[in-house]
C-alpha cells in the first residue's frame, strides 16, 4: 500500500474547484467550428442517379443513404408503398431472405428501408472492405426484389397488426389530426394507411409499384466513410449498372401554405391527457431570414432552457415535455409546437403557449438567451455531423431539398452574425399567435367549455 496516498486528505469536487482567493475560473469557451470541408464529389450518373460521396475515414466503415422520390396520388398508394418497404429486403430473384442476410452479415453490413408520403429511403452501413458486396446486395434489391407471395402475405398480416397498435396511440391520433388540419386531403397527409387498406393489397400490385417507381432518375445516393473518391464513381456505376428506367422518380405536388386559424378540438372520449399540437408556415434553409428564425425557435421552445419549457413545465407544471421545432416539407418548412397535458390544465396550457408566442416578438431575447441559443445550435450541428452516420443523414436531407452541400460549413458563421433585433423581427413575422393553427386531442366533454372560453377553438 502507498502510505502517502492512503494518508492524503480527500477533497470534494467543490474544494477542488476553489482556490484561496475564490472559485477557480473556468477557461473561456473556444469557438465551435466545423472542420474544413471534407473531400467530396457530387455527380449525376448516366442512369440519372445523383451520387454524393464524402471521404471521412475516421473508422473503416461506409454509411449509405439512398433517397427515392416516391409520391403517389391514389388512395391505395400509402398501403402499397408501406408493404413494399416492409418486404423489399425479404428476397430477390438471386437471393432468398436468408442468403441476403448472410451476405450482409459477412461484410459487417446492415440494410433497411422506410417510406413516407414523399420518399422511399434505403439506408445501411458496411465495413469499407465489403463495399463491393454491400453494393451488390443493394443493386440486387433495387433491380430484382422478388416480393414472393408467401413473404408479402406474411408481412402484410404483421404490418396490419402493427398499424392497429400504432393507431391507438394518442400521439399518432394527434399527428393525423394535425396533418388534416393544416394540409387538408393532400397526399402528404397519408403517412400511415389503415390496417384494412393494407390487408387488401395483392402481392402483384407491390411488384408493379416497384417496377414503376423504384427508379434512379431523380434519386440520390449518399456515401460517407472510408472510400476512395477517385474510384467510387466507377465502383457505384458498375454495381448499379442494371438499375435503369425511362421513368423519373415521382415527386409530390406542392403543399398548400399553412394558414393561421382556429384550433380544432378532436374528441377522444375518456382521455385523461390531452395532446396540443400547433403549427405555422416557416421558410427554407436558404432564406436569409432562416438563421434568425432558427434562433427565435430555440429561445421560444427549441430546447430545455427555452421560455416555453420554463413557463409551462418548470414554473406551472402543466406538462412534462414541451417543444417547438422545424419540420422540413418538400417545398420549405413548418413550425411545430407540441405538449401533452392533463385534461384539467389543457386550456391553461394553451393560454400560456399563446402568451409565449406573443412575447417572443414583443420582448426580444436577452444577450444571455441569444448566446445560449446560438451555442446550442452550433454545437448541435457539430455533433450531428461528427459521425459518419450523422453526416450521411444530414447530407441526404440537404440533397433531397436541393440545399448546397457547403451550406453546412457556412451556417455557424451565419448564426453568429444574427442580432437580438433580427430574432425579434423574425419572431414577430413567424411566431405571431394568429399565424398558427392546430389541434387539441382529448376528452371533449372536459375540454370544450374551458377551451371555448379562450376563443379560437372549434369542435370537430
Amino acid at each position: 500500500m502507498n502510505t502517502a496516498t492512503s494518508n492524503a486528505t480527500h477533497r470534494s469536487a467543490e474544494e477542488i474547484g476553489r482556490t484561496e482567493t475564490g472559485p477557480r475560473p473556468l477557461p473561456e469557451l473556444g469557438v465551435a467550428r466545423l472542420d474544413d470541408p471534407p473531400q467530396r464529389l457530387d455527380v449525376v450518373l448516366a442512369n440519372g442517379l445523383r451520387l454524393v460521396a464524402v471521404r471521412q475515414a475516421t473508422v473503416p466503415m461506409v454509411e449509405m443513404r439512398m433517397s427515392i422520390p416516391f409520391a403517389g396520388d391514389s388512395d391505395e398508394h400509402s398501403a402499397v408503398a408501406e408493404l413494399l418497404a416492409t418486404t423489399m429486403l425479404t428476397g430477390t430473384e438471386q437471393r432468398d431472405r436468408i442468403l441476403m442476410d448472410t451476405d450482409l452479415a459477412g461484410v459487417g453490413a446492415d440494410l433497411h428501408t422506410i417510406v413516407d408520403p414523399e420518399r422511399l429511403r434505403v439506408s445501411g452501413s458496411t465495413l469499407s472492405s465489403g463495399l463491393d458486396t454491400f453494393l451488390d446486395v443493394v443493386s440486387d434489391a433495387l433491380t430484382s426484389a422478388a416480393y414472393r407471395d408467401a413473404e408479402v402475405l406474411g408481412e402484410r398480416d404483421r404490418l396490419a397488426e402493427r398499424i392497429n397498435v400504432a393507431r391507438s396511440q394518442p400521439r399518432v391520433i394527434a399527428r393525423e389530426a394535425l396533418q388534416r388540419q393544416r394540409f387538408g386531403d393532400h397526399p402528404y397527409t397519408r403517412e400511415m394507411p389503415s390496417s384494412a387498406e393494407v390487408l387488401t393489397v395483392d402481392p402483384a400490385v407491390v411488384r408493379q409499384l416497384h417496377r414503376a417507381a423504384v427508379v434512379p432518375n431523380g434519386s440520390t445516393l449518399v456515401l460517407v466513410g472510408d472510400i476512395d473518391l477517385d474510384k467510387i464513381v466507377e465502383t457505384v456505376t458498375k454495381a448499379l449498372a442494371g438499375w435503369t428506367s425511362d421513368r423519373t422518380a415521382s415527386v409530390l405536388s406542392p403543399l398548400p401554405l399553412v394558414r393561421g386559424g382556429d384550433l380544432l378540438l378532436v374528441d377522444r372520449p375518456g382521455a385523461v391527457q390531452s395532446q396540443i399540437r400547433l403549427s405555422a408556415q416557416a421558410i427554407t434553409r436558404l432564406d436569409p431570414r432562416f438563421p434568425a428564425l432558427q434562433l427565435a425557435n430555440v429561445v421560444f421552445g427549441g430546447y430545455f432552457s427555452s421560455r416555453l419549457v420554463e413557463n409551462i413545465r418548470e414554473d406551472k407544471g402543466y406538462t412534462y415535455s414541451a417543444h417547438s421545432s422545424f419540420e422540413y416539407t418538400p417545398q420549405g418548412a413548418v413550425l411545430d409546437i407540441d405538449a401533452d397535458t392533463a385534461s384539467e390544465v389543457t386550456a391553461a396550457a394553451v393560454l400560456e403557449m399563446r402568451y409565449e408566442l406573443g412575447r417572443i416578438g414583443v420582448v426580444p431575447p436577452t444577450s444571455e438567451e441569444l448566446e445560449s441559443a446560438r451555442e446550442y445550435l452550433i454545437g448541435s450541428l457539430l455533433i450531428s455531423t461528427a459521425s459518419q452516420g450523422g453526416l450521411a443523414g444530414t447530407l441526404s436531407a440537404l440533397a433531397a431539398i436541393d440545399v448546397p452541400l457547403d451550406w453546412l460549413q457556412r451556417h455557424p458563421d451565419r448564426l453568429r452574425e444574427v442580432t437580438s433585433e433580427q430574432v425579434a423581427v423574425a419572431a414577430r413575422e413567424f411566431f405571431a399567435p394568429t399565424a398558427f393553427t392546430g389541434v387539441v386531442v382529448g376528452d371533449a366533454e372536459t375540454l370544450a367549455a374551458p377551451l371555448r372560453a379562450l376563443g379560437g377553438v372549434a369542435l370537430s
